[in-house]
């Protein structure tokens, strides 16, 4: 099913002459056992949550993007958006507008309702980026700069801040 996302994605990046490579492997539940897998740092990893951002006349789908090894707070997304209150998507949105299943969305929106944001720390600590490209046994280990150019998601605060630091 969620081939043809992994081939819009490489279409993409080969059009925009990107720097990356794609790595085959088993399915792996968790983030940190993925990243072990691919030989990166859990914090190079490109997790994508689904959204549903309402309040103040504001109804939209957000697919936001941050470093695996931190958690997103979704009131402050909310807020960054515009409205008061935030909730993941459903199985059914985040499969009807990403054609993903949950940990295989990889951190571009290729749907018109999909808003993509980012949290500036992305590209802050790594030169690559490993997100699941479209399938839990695919995935891309792309150059930071060019994710950041290609994708040209909307930069927005929104981890959640880290208790004793």
């Amino acid at each position: 099913m969620s081939l043809t996302i992994f081939e819009q994605l490489t279409a993409l990046l080969d059009k925009n002459h990107a720097t990356y490579r794609i790595m085959e492997h088993a399915t792996a539940g968790r983030s940190e056992e993925v990243a072990k897998i691919r030989g990166t740092q859990l914090g190079q990893g490109a997790k994508g949550l689904v959204c549903h951002i309402k309040g103040n006349g504001i109804k939209q789908h957000v697919l936001a993007i941050l470093p695996a090894d931190k958690q997103a707070d979704l009131s402050k997304l909310a807020h960054q958006i515009g409205g008061t209150r935030a909730s993941l998507a459903s199985p059914k949105e985040v499969d009807d507008l990403t054609q993903c299943v949950f940990g295989a969305i990889p951190p571009f929106s290729f749907h018109p309702s999909l808003k993509l944001v980012a949290d500036p720390l992305l590209f802050e600590r790594f030169d690559e980026l490993a997100f699941n490209a479209g399938t839990l046994e695919r995935s891309i280990i792309l150059n930071t700069q060019d994710y950041k150019r290609i994708a040209q998601p909307e930069l927005l605060s929104f981890i959640r801040e880290e208790e004793n630091e």
